[in-house]
C-alpha cells in the first residue's frame, strides 16, 4: 500500500532530513512539505495526504492545533508528532495520533511509524478520529511513561584513575566526545565512559533533563550556569563545574534553548 505522505516543519533541515529518511521507505509517496499550521491545513487540503508528519512547535499554529483542526474534518489524515521534546506524549495521544518520534528520529523508529499509520488507513480507522485508543497506541505510551520513570536516578560508571566511580545522573555536569573518548563531568570530578557513542550514553539519561545541544557535547539543563550570546545568534553555554566549561550549541539546538528559556 503507498502511503501519501506529508511533512510539516518550521526548520528547512529538520523537514530535509525526514523527507530523506522517508524517501528510503518502501511504499512511502512523499507529496509535498510545508513550513507552518496554516500552510500544512492549506496542502492537506489540496493534496489530501493519507500520513502528516507534524512538528509540535511551530510559530503562530502549533502541530496540537492544526491536529485538533483535522480530528473536525469527516476524512482526516493520520498524524505522527515529530519533536525535540517527550514531555507532549500524552498530550499526542489525546488527539488519537498514530506515533510520537524524538529528534533527532531513528530511521527503525521511523519505519515502525509509518508501519503503523499504514495498518490504521487500511483498516478504514481514517473515518473513526474519536475512537478509543488501541492496544498498540497504549502500549506505545505505556513505553513513552516508563522510560522516562525509569531514567531518573540512573547510576553512571566513570573511570577516575585506576578506579571506577558510580555517580547520579543528576549530578553529571556535561559529558563531551572527543578523539572517541567520552568523558563525564561533574561539579567535583572528571572521568571517563565506557559507552562508545554518545548516543547510547544519552539513552540512559533523562531526556527532558539532557540535551544534545551539540554532536559532540551532552548537558544537564539544570547544571548551566551561563548562557553567552556568540556569532550568527548562536550560543555558547557555560557550565556549573570546576572549570566553568564552555559548550557550543549547534545551530539546530539553539531554536530549542531559545523556547525553553524564552530567550
Amino acid at each position: 500500500m503507498l502511503v501519501r505522505t506529508l511533512v510539516v516543519d518550521d526548520e528547512r533541515p529538520a523537514r530535509d532530513e525526514l523527507c530523506f529518511q522517508l524517501g528510503r521507505l518502501t511504499g512511502v509517496d512523499l507529496v509535498g512539505q510545508a513550513s507552518d499550521g496554516p500552510e500544512a491545513l492549506e496542502t492537506i487540503d489540496a493534496l489530501q495526504p493519507d500520513l502528516v508528519f507534524l512538528d509540535v512547535q511551530m510559530p503562530g499554529l502549533g502541530g496540537f492545533e492544526v491536529a485538533r483542526r483535522l480530528l473536525e474534518r469527516p476524512q482526516a489524515p493520520q498524524v505522527v508528532f515529530v519533536t525535540a521534546f517527550d514531555r507532549y506524549a500524552i498530550e499526542a495521544f489525546d488527539v488519537n495520533a498514530v506515533d510520537y518520534l524524538l529528534k533527532p528520529v531513528e530511521p527503525k523508529r521511523l519505519a515502525q511509524a509509518v508501519d503503523r499509520a499504514r495498518r490504521r488507513i487500511s483498516s478504514d480507522r481514517l473515518a473513526q478520529p474519536s475512537a478509543p485508543l488501541d492496544v498498540e497506541t497504549l502500549e506505545r505510551l505505556a513505553e513513552v511513561m516508563s522510560r522516562r520513570a525509569a531514567t531518573h536516578h540512573q547510576q553512571v560508571a566513570i573511570r577516575v584513575a585506576e578506579r571506577f566511580l558510580l555517580v547520579r545522573s543528576d549530578e553529571i555536569v556535561h559529558a563531551s566526545l572527543v578523539d572517541d573518548v567520552i568523558t563525564v563531568v561533574t561539579s567535583t570530578l572528571s572521568g571517563t565512559s565506557n559507552y562508545r557513542t554518545l548516543d547510547e550514553l544519552h539513552a540512559r539519561l533523562d531526556p527532558d533533563v539532557f540535551w544534545r545541544v551539540h554532536r559532540s557535547h551532552l548537558v544537564n539543563i539544570n547544571k548551566i550556569k551561563e548562557i553567552v550570546p556568540w556569532f550568527s545568534r548562536n550560543y555558547i553555554l557555560k557550565m556549573k563545574d570546576a572549570k566553568a566549561t564552555e559548550i557550543p550549541v549547534s545551530r539546530a539546538q539553539t531554536k530549542r534553548l531559545r523556547e525553553y528559556l524564552r530567550l
